[in-house]
């Protein structure tokens, strides 16, 4: 089974939304089955009829017959609802979709973690988020997936007025993974925050692209990446916010920072802003360097060895993003997570 066989309009490597990204060694490959991978959550299903910008979203669809898994979360949650996504064969296909569903007022935490041990197997994984009215949620994705693996993780927000999305992302397998995040503000004074890390190594490959559009008044997006790639590994991160006539006041930040830690690594790093009116703040940049040989220099001359000075500058680097975190649980999480606690 492969998935160059499906009838529907695959993403192609020329496409300017997928460019510098090659999806031909997945979906040429294989597999020996597909199976759908359950929540360990019993959850009603619904059928999923969402129009997505991203082709990727129908990937997962068409194995699926376009349902989806629905979390509703109703009341305000103590600590993080932990959601574990393992990959249980080798040389499988695996789809799950879900909406998560913060109903008006509440304020919860949701982690969500992929991972993989095994050879040749993919998870498609399509997510919609949807934060009713005064609510907030604060989301968070860790990608573990080991070599020769693949995760397309597909997500798509959707705001009520007054409500608070913060998402955070964590790559830190050495697979191949995509992921695409949309979220199209329709509501008045929301707030939408995406954070993320990529933290390869070895071959890893991974590519990240983001859509967001303003299109009601006093909306604020921020989108932050820091990538940190060592051996082989690869990153794309390709971000793009539109402020249409509509999206009066608002506020739309993007920034990309990148440290190359080998000379093979490679990033491809693309901010992008697209603003049709003059009454709004925004501002995008991007960065790519090598860690500082002043504070590295800096910091040997107290008595600190280079070992220990290169790992507190790169410690400090990736950890800004962590730092952005509000639940100090979740934080707690990142600090003690270790792969081998869900494999």
């Amino acid at each position: 089974m492969q998935i160059a066989n499906l009838n529907i309009n695959l993403p192609q490597k020329k496409e300017e939304e997928f460019l510098k990204i090659d999806f031909s060694s997945l979906f040429d490959f294989d597999f020996k089955e597909h199976k759908t991978l359950d929540f360990a959550l019993d959850l009603e299903s619904i059928r999923d009829d969402e129009v997505y910008d991203s082709k990727l979203f129908s990937i997962a669809n068409s194995f699926d017959d376009n349902s989806k898994k629905v979390l509703t979360i109703s009341e305000d949650l103590e600590k993080p609802l932990i959601i574990v996504n393992k990959l249980k064969n080798s040389e499988t296909l695996y789809t799950n979709n879900l909406l998560i569903n913060v109903k008006e007022g509440v304020k919860a935490s949701v982690i969500e973690v992929f991972t993989s041990n095994l050879n040749n197997s993919t998870i498609l994984a399509n997510r919609t988020i949807e934060v009713e009215k005064n609510s907030s949620l604060e989301y968070v994705k860790i990608q573990d997936i080991s070599i020769s693996n693949s995760l397309i993780f597909s997500c798509k927000a959707k705001q009520d007025d007054k409500s608070n999305l913060e998402i955070s992302n964590f790559e830190f397998g050495d697979g191949f993974c995509v992921n695409s995040f949309e979220n199209k503000i329709d509501s008045l004074e929301v707030n939408y925050e995406l954070n993320g890390l990529n933290k390869l190594r070895n071959s890893a490959n991974s590519s990240t692209l983001v859509k967001t559009t303003h299109n009601n008044q006093s909306s604020r997006s921020n989108i932050n990446y820091k990538n940190s790639l060592l051996d082989k590994s690869r990153a794309v991160v390709k971000i793009r916010s539109i402020v249409t006539q509509t999206g009066l006041y608002s506020k739309a930040f993007q920034n990309c920072n990148s440290i190359l830690l080998s000379d093979d690594a490679v990033i491809f790093a693309q901010p992008f802003l697209e603003i049709f009116i003059d009454e709004l703040e925004a501002s995008h940049g991007t960065t790519t360097g090598t860690l500082n040989k002043e504070q590295l220099l800096y910091l040997q001359a107290r008595g600190i060895s280079k070992e220990k000075s290169y790992e507190m500058l790169l410690e400090a680097f990736e950890n800004s993003i962590k730092n952005n975190i509000k639940d100090e649980k979740i934080k707690e999480f990142l600090e003690e997570y270790k792969k081998e606690s869900f494999i």
